[in-house]
């Protein structure tokens, strides 16, 4: 039971490892593109592609999922990144249970997009967790946790495909061991639990009053989506990439200390810069900061 790219990761190493799996779960196709044609999930397109059978149901509670669950009698549940709840009798009926696969060492960051929040946040260590699902989101016995460092200038896009694939070796290390009987079960310490939510537009404007390294976290933090922004002379820009600078200042933060070669350096808290090395103006292509300066002089606030 699984959706976007980091569950077909999950799917593709079952199937690799010989796994029998007896049916696939996916979200609905959704409209996408101008043409707002329906488009099939990763996973879907995954599935068809091995000749798996694909449900697609519009309701987990209305007993239609369950039915059809009945009826493939899977051993046990695998359940990454499905966008779904699942309703108790459905996480009953298995005889090994569900487990499911998930971007943060737990409970830290129960919840949605836990792999960008961790790069936001400035940490400098993530991971995957398995655990067994429970009724509550994200709140069920720990199998096994790997940790990773996150890389100081790593978008959050490069950590989704490591954890992604992370994850998928770590669910294989889950289903041998509970095949084996050697599976731990680790009670989560709610009392450390956090949430985090889905990422949206309204938090892409950097924030010139934050630390340097805040700032540097919020821009490859939201990468590759929603990507943050800056306000240039009127006009809202896109910021892929930024340095650190030993350079003070005595101008407020937001302000234009030097541009050049390197990239335009703006002023943050505590009289600290940033330099701005990559973006895209509106309607533009994504370029080095020292290209777009070369065609494009800009005033020093």
């Amino acid at each position: 039971m699984g959706t976007p790219d980091f569950a077909a990761a999950s799917l593709d190493k079952l199937l690799d490892e010989g796994y029998d799996v007896v049916g696939v779960f996916t979200q609905p196709d959704k409209p996408k593109g101008r043409g707002m044609e329906l488009s099939f999930s990763p996973v879907k397109e995954l599935a068809l592609k091995h000749g798996l059978p694909v449900y697609q149901p519009e309701k987990m509670r209305d007993g239609t999922a369950l039915a059809i669950l009945r009826e493939l009698s899977p051993d046990i549940l695998v359940v990454v990144a499905y966008g779904r709840i699942l309703p108790d009798d459905m996480l009953a009926l298995p005889p090994y249970g569900a487990v499911n696969v998930h971007g943060s060492l737990l409970p830290k960051y129960r919840g949605a997009a836990p792999i960008q929040w961790a790069v936001l946040n400035g940490d400098e260590v993530t991971g995957v967790s398995t655990m067994y699902l429970s009724h509550d989101m994200d709140a069920g016995d720990v199998i096994f946790t790997e940790s990773t460092a996150i890389g100081e200038f790593e978008t959050a896009g490069e950590l989704f495909d490591r954890l992604m694939r992370m994850g998928a070796e770590l669910l294989i290390k889950t289903l041998r061991a509970i095949e084996d009987g050697t599976a731990p079960r680790t009670p989560q310490d709610h009392t450390q639990a956090s949430y985090v939510k889905m990422l949206d537009k309204s938090i892409c404007p950097i924030d010139w009053n934050k630390q340097p390294r805040e700032i540097v976290k919020h821009i490859y933090g939201l990468q590759p989506w929603p990507v943050a922004t800056m306000e240039l002379e009127g006009k809202c820009f896109r910021v892929f990439g930024a340095a650190y600078t030993d350079a003070r200042t005595e101008k407020a933060p937001g302000a234009i200390v030097s541009a050049g070669e390197a990239g335009i350096e703006i002023a943050c808290a505590d009289g600290q810069t940033l330099l701005i090395t990559e973006l895209q103006a509106p309607g533009k292509k994504r370029m080095l900061a020292g290209d777009f300066l070369r065609g494009h002089r800009i005033a020093l606030s």
